[in-house]
């Protein structure tokens, strides 16, 4: 499991009590803790949960599959998430699953729990994004995209409208219905919907890639936000479909959990004023 990759949760507050609730729900635990960022490890997979304050909500563009072996592990999960949350579509029997529910929960996170019949992937749980508004049909572009930019990369199954499993829709053929794709040994799925959602990507929840140096840094962040992606502040970025990445070289975690509290703030004081993450300007504000 590649755990230079992971997902970051947008919360106003209550981080803290979103993972205590996580790690019960999944059996998994938490590994850091502090005022603004928690990370858990669940299936030992990693997410960061960030106390970011009102700005942004979490919604269904993005959502979390989690592979399931029996019907029973489809159950327990299901009866923790829809505990004070919204069921989308209920659980029951589908033409992709025996046993599959959607269901957003009380922290506003969206999670699609999903029996599966051959599953060969390792990976429990998986991001799904959703193609929608004016993104809608790009799917298999955004999966070109990303694997062209990550090494270990590749563009796995692809299920089309057309292929007609439960396509009961008005959906275009050739949009995706369903796919998987790898980014750096990290899965995804995504798929194209056609649905006026009142919601879409935003910074609620976003993708961390963790870099060694600076020449992957930069590798990065050049290349998504090539073809209309943005640049936002302290690693941040949009790219070409307003999905939201932050690239952070790991050399700033540990200048940023430097035992000396001084040095430690010093580098905060020089992130917070930097798009693109710069190593050397990190030491350099370390050694001031």
């Amino acid at each position: 499991m590649n755990n230079n990759i992971f997902p970051c949760l947008w919360y106003d507050g209550d981080a803290k009590e979103s993972a205590d609730f996580y790690c019960t729900v999944f059996s998994g635990k938490i590994t850091a803790d502090t005022p603004m960022v928690v990370n858990i490890e669940i299936f030992g997979q990693k997410l960061m949960l960030l106390n970011g304050g009102p700005h942004f909500t979490k919604n269904a563009s993005v959502s979390f599959m989690v592979i399931c072996e029996t019907e029973d592990e489809v159950q327990k999960y299901w009866d923790h998430l829809t505990d004070g949350g919204i069921v989308l579509m209920e659980l029951g029997e589908y033409p992709w699953s025996k046993k599959y529910g959607w269901v957003r929960d009380k922290f506003g996170v969206t999670w699609q729990v999903y029996l599966s019949e051959n599953n060969d992937l390792e990976q429990k749980i998986i991001p799904t994004l959703m193609f929608i508004h004016q993104k809608n049909g790009k799917a298999m572009k955004a999966m070109e995209f990303y694997t062209n930019i990550f090494p270990d990369s590749k563009i796995g199954s692809i299920l089309k409208y057309g292929d007609g499993i439960g396509n009961e829709t008005h959906e275009i053929p050739e949009n995706i219905q369903h796919a998987h794709f790898e980014i750096n040994g990290y899965s995804f799925f995504c798929m194209d919907n056609s649905y006026d959602h009142q919601f879409d990507f935003n910074e609620g929840i976003s993708m961390v890639v963790m870099t060694d140096n600076q020449e992957q840094t930069d590798h990065y962040w050049n290349n998504l936000i090539t073809n209309g992606g943005r640049e936002s502040m302290c690693g941040w970025l949009k790219d070409q479909f307003g999905f939201s990445w932050q690239i952070v070289p790991k050399r700033l975690i540990e200048l940023m959990n430097d035992s000396d509290q001084e040095k430690a703030h010093k580098v905060v004081i020089s992130m917070m004023k930097m798009r693109k993450i710069i190593i050397q300007d990190l030491e350099n504000a370390y050694n001031s």
